[in-house]
């Protein structure tokens, strides 16, 4: 009889290889092609749905899988190691830990109503929080969800909205009472609601890399919101966001690995092939040792991230460890994607080759959806007790 360690493995080793599976429908030309077109992943998308991974860690009542953080990070992790890096994680990113809100905190009618056309992948959704002059400072978002009646009107400005274009529906955070310096977190609410296009202006924000990703500014003019939409409690919004902002730094954290070792293997293969003064670049040390440094940095960022994930389907207290996750996963996916890049010389800056659009990819990682800076001061404070720095 295998033990249970035996047995959890197993189920892993077939969940990677099942998505890998499924990522390799779509080879280099597909995300290349949508890389110059800027068009939405419509097929892949599909292709997610059709594999479950849509409704991976949503209830079974609904058509999902229940699953928990661990395997959704090893998803994501195969997801953005495919050719698709981060424009594939991206195109479903937001599934994964997006509709935790609705799943935790929304009624039984919500649930029933919002999580089985996510989770069939017949309704796309985007997320509504950061604003152009609050930046991480949440607390200080402007947009305000007034009354109208027993409804919502919505006045304001959302920036960085990823898949706007495409999206039916919007996990929307908006003030519902005025700001207040000593209860700063009070009085914002959280909506799951239609992205009424009648009353949003959505504009594109060209960008350096995901194209097939769109990232939006999102202005809204008085939109109506039902009542029915708001979910959990008017004024509760801010604590509701909470339990997934773990989940998202790890996730994150594990597709900039992936993204790491996509570039990694690509630079690789080019150093055993390219020959120059009769022998393989790869055989020089001076190839080998960076790629060798990415490969140990990349294996400990996953194992943190994993050890985050564990802690966090245990229901423990894991919020350094998830910001770990993602801080040392950018990092090492950043760096390798660098070295993947100089490994290639010359060819590396044309697109021929695929990691000048991993290096452009892999900068997302590092910026969202929090700085390196403000993890650094998170673990300052909170594992060596050091004062608040901001």
């Amino acid at each position: 009889m295998p033990t249970a360690s035996e047995s959890n493995r197993a189920h892993h080793d077939a969940l990677r290889q099942s998505v890998a599976r499924a990522c390799q429908q779509f080879d280099d030309d597909y995300w290349y092609r949508l890389d110059q077109s800027a068009e939405f992943p419509v097929e892949f998308h599909a292709a997610m749905a059709e594999l479950g991974i849509l409704g991976l860690t949503m209830p079974e009542e609904f058509g999902g899988s229940a699953l928990g953080v661990t395997e959704a990070a090893i998803v994501m992790h195969e997801v953005a190691r495919s050719s698709g890096a981060m424009s594939a994680a991206s195109a479903i990113h937001i599934n994964i830990f997006g509709p935790h809100p609705i799943v935790r905190h929304g009624t039984r009618e919500q649930r029933e109503r919002f999580l089985p056309d996510l989770i069939q992948g017949k309704v796309k959704s985007c997320f509504g929080v950061t604003e152009p002059d609050a930046g991480l400072d949440t607390t200080r978002i402007s947009t305000t969800a007034h009354r109208d009646g027993n409804n919502y009107r919505v006045r304001g400005r959302k920036i960085w909205t990823t898949t706007a274009q495409v999206a039916d529906k919007i996990m929307l955070l908006a003030r519902t009472a005025p700001y207040n310096p000593e209860q700063r977190t009070a009085g914002l609410s959280l909506f799951y609601t239609d992205l009424n296009r009648d009353f949003a202006d959505i504009t594109r924000i060209p960008k350096m890399g995901r194209a097939a990703v769109d990232s939006n500014e999102v202005v809204f003019l008085d939109m109506p919101v039902a009542k029915e939409d708001l979910i959990g409690e008017e004024g509760q919004g801010f604590g509701l966001l909470l339990h997934s902002l773990n989940p998202e730094r790890i996730l994150i954290g594990m597709e900039a690995v992936g993204v790491g070792r996509n570039a990694l293997a690509r630079a690789a293969d080019y150093a055993r092939e390219r020959r120059v003064f009769d022998r393989p670049i790869g055989q020089n040390q001076s190839i080998q040792h960076p790629l060798a440094e990415s490969w140990m940095q990349l294996a400990a960022a996953e194992l943190m991230a994993l050890d985050a994930a564990a802690r966090y389907d245990r229901g423990e207290q894991c919020g350094s460890q998830a910001n770990a996750a993602k801080y040392l996963g950018a990092e090492a996916g950043f760096e390798a994607c660098t070295r993947a890049v100089m490994t290639h010389g010359g060819m590396g800056y044309a697109k021929e080759y695929h990691v000048e659009r991993l290096l452009r990819e892999v900068l997302i990682n590092r910026i969202a959806p929090v700085s390196p800076q403000m993890i650094l001061n998170y673990i300052s404070e909170k594992e060596l007790g050091l004062p608040r720095s901001y």
